[in-house]
């Protein structure tokens, strides 16, 4: 994620939290955390966002040179639920379960796909979804970011941007297969973009950043494609039926999330398509839990940390959530602010040995939905080299 102010490969992680059925509260030795329920910002998701403790909170490390985070600011103890990792290195994970095996696919040279029997692991590295680079023109074309994965109507779409750190030059992308593992991936290019290329003069897409899609199907069939980082904040496109092209007019376009407050001047870099990306939401991700559409979204910032000088507390990457009857919006939080206005209830943030979370999604597995997502990791030491590789 991050405007991918370079998805630096800092040491990340993320970590799975089930939530409970809606309307189920809390049951004596339930592994719903006392002290996150009792604050009242959360109480009007209380049903839907239970973060059980118990079980095992599953996070994946993103890497090759980690940075030691130190400890700082008030969430250093807080009341959100501790993590619990896992042995995988990894970066914006997506999850999906397929019989009795669940696959993750990540950032990666041609998008790396791993497979466990469990979300607990043994995780292992079975291939990769491309073979080769990406057959879209531009961008980061050997290690496309983001990618997000659904089954349909037994075929697989895996949903993938390309970009270049820092710039609004952006393509999302689809390939498809018949089965969740690697071998048959057919790379299918453009859905839409942004910054250069056809369609990437017209609305929204003429002020947007087409990276981090996310991929959802309502109970009708259909399907939406979500996508936005920093810029103008998130948006969505309907999908057309065979969910490899999009609606890209402007009347059926959506703005779901934004950001108003730059966290900076926006930079002076000449080229216009690499400034002015100030507005730190993104990562976004939909899923439904009736009768509500929630929408998930990484918001702060989360790349190029210098330990020495980190965003002022709160500032970090955090997963905020609002909700809508919608899949098409308008999504409020708890507060009935419009997430377009800035709104959005803090769902996990920075604790503990946990520094800057995000890159999350939502696993609906067997009568639980499964939050997961990417962290940063406190430690003492300045840097920590983690699996450093050329």
């Amino acid at each position: 994620m991050g405007e991918k102010i370079m998805k630096d490969h800092g040491h990340l992680s993320a970590m799975y939290a089930p939530l409970s059925p809606q309307g189920q509260e809390p049951l004596s030795g339930s592994f719903w955390s006392p002290r996150f329920a009792s604050n009242p910002k959360f109480r009007h998701y209380r049903r839907v966002i239970k973060m059980l403790l118990a079980v095992a909170l599953l996070s994946y490390v993103a890497i090759t040179v980690g940075l030691g985070i130190p400890h700082r600011g008030p969430n250093a103890a807080s009341s959100f639920p501790a993590t619990h990792a896992t042995n995988l290195q990894t970066h914006d994970p997506s999850i999906i379960k397929h019989g009795d095996t669940y696959y993750l696919y990540a950032v990666g040279e041609h998008i790396s796909i791993f497979n466990a029997p469990t979300l607990d692991g043994p995780w292992t590295q079975s291939g990769t979804v491309l073979k080769d680079l990406s057959v879209i023109p531009k961008g980061d074309r050997e290690k496309p970011w983001a990618p997000m994965v659904l089954e349909h109507d037994g075929k697989f779409y895996c949903y993938y941007s390309v970009s270049e750190a820092g710039c609004r030059d952006s393509a999302i992308g689809v390939a498809t297969s018949d089965s969740p593992g690697a071998g048959s991936w057919v790379d299918h290019g453009i859905i839409v973009q942004s910054g250069t290329g056809d369609g990437s003069g017209s609305y929204p897409f003429n002020t947007s950043n087409t990276i981090d899609p996310a991929a959802f199907i309502d109970g009708s069939g259909q399907a939406y494609l979500t996508f936005g980082s920093y810029w103008t904040g998130i948006w969505e496109v309907p999908l057309n039926p065979d969910l490899l092209t999009a609606d890209v007019s402007s009347a059926n376009s959506r703005h779901l999330a934004y950001e108003p407050v730059a966290i900076d001047n926006g930079g002076d870099n000449p080229n216009p398509l690499c400034r002015d990306g100030s507005h730190p939401e993104e990562g976004s991700f939909m899923s439904y839990h009736e009768p509500w559409y929630y929408l998930w979204f990484s918001h702060g910032k989360c790349c190029d940390l210098d330990p020495n000088a980190l965003p002022a507390a709160g500032q970090e990457y955090s997963i905020r959530v609002g909700r809508s009857n919608s899949p098409q919006g308008p999504f409020v939080d708890q507060n009935g602010d419009n997430l377009v206005d800035g709104g959005g209830l803090v769902v996990y943030g920075s604790n503990g040995d946990v520094y800057a979370p995000g890159g999350q999604g939502v696993l609906a597995d067997s009568d639980s939905d499964i939050l997961y997502y990417h962290y940063r990791e406190f430690r003492p030491s300045i840097l920590l080299v983690w699996g450093l590789r050329s």
